[in-house]
């Protein structure tokens, strides 16, 4: 498989997303995930809005870009970002001195987000690694480029975090996964319950930092990527789940936009059985 990704690599990003489109499709014959895809666009109340087809387009080309993303030389990746809107609210983030809370949720490609940021801006990321040690290497190498840092999600990736923060540097995190037993908070997503990370609205709510969100969107025919900032701060202090459900309600707008960009295949609205329930309250108070 990393060699297939390495011969990938080497095709023009328009080749990439169309062959990425023909795969996303021909996924959908899956019928687990072509269900899995269903389900949790009735979830978002979005199964009027976009097909099935166009989301197995955007997917399959999420995955074949990440050839060319992670192998390809960082100037050339960096050079695929065609437009970023808002870039004002990154340079007065960075003017003021302070560190920057950056939250980039599943939209099209949020690998270029992140590698685009961290080639201009010291930058500290948790990072998962996947099961297969191939997918590990590739992504390890193709994220710590630039002034790009990664952290395990533990303690010891929480600490430099803060470091990083405490620098006046970025902590760039993934706000829209669900969270571990222990470490999470329920807001509501799309009208229900997910029990989202609380760690990026503790850095921001403890902190004197800007929080800035990034979202990402494929220009059509393979042309690129526009980027989108949004400044977010200053987030309530108290409680948590009121900062957490003030930034899910932006990335709702945002998918919303472009449903078909998003990663609908993950499991966001699973419930963890090793979790908390969700307050029974929740989606009237958040009405």
């Amino acid at each position: 498989m990393s060699l297939i990704f390495k011969l990938l690599s080497f095709l023009p990003l328009p080749i990439l997303h169309g062959l990425g489109t023909l795969f996303g499709w021909v996924a959908l014959l899956r019928p687990r995930h072509a269900a899995l895809l269903r389900e949790n666009l009735d979830k978002a109340g979005l199964r009027d809005q976009v097909s099935l087809p166009a989301v197995g387009a955007g997917l399959g080309q999420g995955m074949l870009e990440l050839a060319a993303i992670w192998l390809r030389p960082l100037a050339t990746v960096t050079s695929w970002v065609r437009e970023v809107e808002g870039i004002e609210h990154l340079h007065a983030a960075h003017a003021e001195g302070r560190g920057v809370v950056l939250l980039c949720p599943h939209q099209a490609c949020w690998e270029i987000a992140g590698i685009w940021y961290g080639a201009q801006f010291p930058m500290t990321a948790l990072y998962r690694p996947p099961k297969q040690r191939w997918a590990h290497q590739l992504m390890k190498a193709g994220r710590e480029r630039g002034h790009i840092v990664t952290v395990p999600p533990d303690r010891s990736g929480v600490k430099a975090l803060l470091a990083a923060l405490k620098r006046g540097e970025t902590a760039f995190i993934l706000p829209d996964q669900s969270a571990n037993s222990g470490d999470g908070v329920w807001a509501p997503f799309f009208s229900s319950p997910v029990y989202f990370p609380s760690l990026p609205y503790r850095l921001a709510t403890t902190q004197t930092v800007a929080v800035l969100l990034i979202v990402c969107e494929r220009l059509p025919w393979g042309r690129g990527y526009r980027l989108r900032l949004e400044r977010l701060d200053p987030l309530p202090k108290e409680p948590v789940e009121v900062a957490i459900a003030k930034v899910q309600r932006r990335i709702e707008w945002h998918i919303r936009q472009r449903p078909a960009h998003y990663l609908w295949s993950y499991r966001i609205f699973r419930l963890h059985g090793n979790a908390p329930p969700p307050p029974e309250n929740l989606l009237e108070a958040a009405a």
